[in-house]
């Protein structure tokens, strides 16, 4: 493993987790660790190395949420010294993206496959602020809203 780099993929669970799936054969060529929130589907997956905790916007602890989320996020990106991230979005995954960010890590956002006619939030987000280096949108007229994304077609 020596030399090779270090790829962290990381997104909430569900959908966006399944689509982060789809990128697993990175571990072939690249030593890859995945961090997503922990479910009661989820929570003895032998593929997750770190889990954060499962958030949502509407409810009121959001916001300490979302600090526990980047303080554990920080701990794992201490622990790790990811070269990459790659991330399929959702709350859970922003504090570390921001961080690959703030460290000048490579930092690849791949928006929703679910997403064909209008952007999610952590896209608009993320691409607003120029977080990642490389911008995925898996639909042609997603580039309606995200013009310098790039489309390749979708990871399925």
């Amino acid at each position: 493993m020596v030399g090779k780099k270090k790829i962290c993929l990381v997104s909430s669970s569900g959908g966006h987790f399944e689509q982060l799936l789809m990128l697993r054969k990175l571990s072939e060529d690249y030593e890859v660790f995945i961090v997503t929130e922990k479910t009661k589907y989820n929570q003895n997956d032998k593929k997750i190395n770190y889990y954060v905790s499962q958030v949502n916007r509407k409810e009121k602890l959001f916001p300490l949420k979302m600090i526990c989320i980047f303080f554990k996020s920080l701990f794992v990106f201490i622990k790790e010294k990811p070269d990459v991230i790659i991330s399929t979005g959702v709350l859970a995954a922003i504090p570390m993206i921001f961080l690959g960010h703030l460290f000048k890590r490579k930092v690849i956002y791949i928006e929703s496959f679910a997403k064909i006619n209008s952007p999610t939030m952590t896209g608009k987000l993320v691409y607003k602020r120029k977080w990642a280096d490389q911008f995925y949108v898996q639909w042609p007229q997603m580039k309606e809203f995200y013009p310098t994304a790039i489309y390749k077609g979708g990871i399925y």
